[in-house]
């Protein structure tokens, strides 16, 4: 039994958290191969067809033993602000600099360097969100986070009106979102990512662009196109519609996690005016101290356009494919999904028309478990800084979170399992 320690507050873990940590009370473990994990933030690390060789040796210098800069080394940040404006600010006369960019040791301290930065004002979140804002919306006292409800009926649309509404009427000054959206997949894209910009640069407000999947984007009416060119195309970035890199209200968090499929390099971005990355950096002097120097010198050698290209080209060919799969086998043991991702590799579907033994996110993942089967609960998802909504169930408690971010093999095995335990629940 643990002893509670008086100046220590319960910390909650996120859901990706939770759910291995229960898992691995019945025996879970990363490398047993029985295990299913649709819990997964990651995706497949391996190789994929097409794509090009993995890294899998980093050679470290006599100076690597040193600390990196807070704000990263600078040719990795050269090399970041030259793949912007090569992929997406090309004919454009406002240019990212490496001064407009800060390197950090992951995305929670990316993200957690600019909440550190933002000053006393109302910040606006989505419900449902990314589980991790939740403590990083609560953790800074400067800035009052706003929720904003997003409706499944409406397949978690929020037009560019809507987002003119919530800024004018709740007086926010700043939004945090992710683009696609984890959970749901909603992505916002094309003209309606282009006027969300336009509205932010009219209306002065932040808006923090968490694309840390914008190269997981899926074009359903192209299916059957698996070209380089369209899964270039597909990457979005609001990097593209920025009219002056120092003057737009625009930042933008990514890094090698999910869109390089690196997650263990811990080597993420934040790109934005300068003078908003003065302030991150600095931020980043007394919250973590930089990042990984031999992993940030690694890195340079991924962002040339040519390796973006191929390795998003066999993302596009291998997830397109693998959430195909994952639709079809949640609908077809009854799993009701409210709009199909866009993008990002998960599958946010309710389970409440299924037996009423599996019928709510807990009881299901409960149920999972037990077919060494892992998923996150919808209600992880209902961001809730402090917990002020209390004395109601979550609006999510029937929904779940699957990824398909496993290999296609992993995928094959935990649907059949899910579909013979719904079978047996009925």
């Amino acid at each position: 039994m643990s002893t509670h320690i008086s100046a220590f507050r319960p910390v909650p873990r996120t859901g990706v958290i939770f759910v291995t940590t229960e898992a691995t009370k019945l025996g879970f473990s990363p490398q047993d191969p029985d295990w299913c994990n649709l819990g997964q933030g990651q995706p497949e690390t391996g190789p994929l067809p097409g794509a090009p060789a993995r890294m899998e040796s980093v050679p470290i210098g006599s100076d690597d033993q040193e600390y990196a800069p807070v704000a990263g080394l600078w040719e990795l940040r050269e090399a970041i602000a030259d793949l912007y404006n090569r992929m997406f600010r090309r004919g454009l006369g406002s240019k990212y600099s490496a001064e407009n960019v800060c390197i950090s040791g992951g995305g929670r301290a990316a993200l957690t360097r600019a909440a550190a930065s933002l000053g006393q004002i109302n910040l606006g979140h989505f419900l449902p969100d990314y589980t991790a804002y939740e403590e990083l919306l609560d953790v800074f006292g400067n800035f009052a986070a706003i929720p904003i409800l997003l409706e499944g009926d409406r397949g978690y649309s929020f037009s560019v009106g809507d987002l003119r509404l919530e800024i004018l009427g709740r007086g926010l000054s700043a939004l945090l979102l992710s683009n696609p959206c984890n959970p749901t997949g909603k992505h916002i894209r094309g003209g309606d990512l282009a006027a969300w910009v336009r509205t932010a640069r009219e209306l002065d407000c932040a808006i923090l662009l968490d694309e840390f999947y914008s190269h997981y984007v899926y074009y359903p009416e192209r299916e059957g196109d698996e070209s380089p060119d369209l899964a270039a195309s597909a990457m979005e970035s609001a990097a593209r519609y920025v009219e002056d890199v120092d003057k737009d209200p625009i930042l933008i968090f990514d890094g090698l996690t999910k869109n390089w499929r690196y997650p263990g390099w811990r080597v993420t971005w934040t790109v934005g005016p300068k003078s908003v990355i003065e302030a991150v950096s600095s931020a980043g002097s007394f919250l973590d101290g930089g990042g990984s120097k031999p992993m940030q010198r690694a890195a340079c050698a991924l962002l040339t356009p040519e390796h973006v290209r191929a390795e998003t080209a066999a993302i596009h060919t291998s997830f397109t494919r693998k959430r195909k799969l994952a639709i079809e086998r949640l609908r077809a043991m009854g799993v009701t999904i409210d709009a199909e991702p866009e993008g990002t590799f998960y599958v946010w579907g309710s389970v409440e028309d299924l037996p009423a033994s599996i019928a709510d996110g807990q009881s299901f993942f409960r149920a999972a478990l037990e077919h060494k089967v892992i998923c996150v609960p919808g209600e992880f998802f209902d961001v809730n800084p402090g917990k002020r909504r209390t004395g109601r169930a979550s609006r999510f408690r029937h929904h779940i979170r699957f990824s398909f971010g496993p290999s296609e093999e992993t995928l094959i095995k935990a649907f059949d399992r899910l579909a013979a335990m719904v079978a047996a629940a009925k």
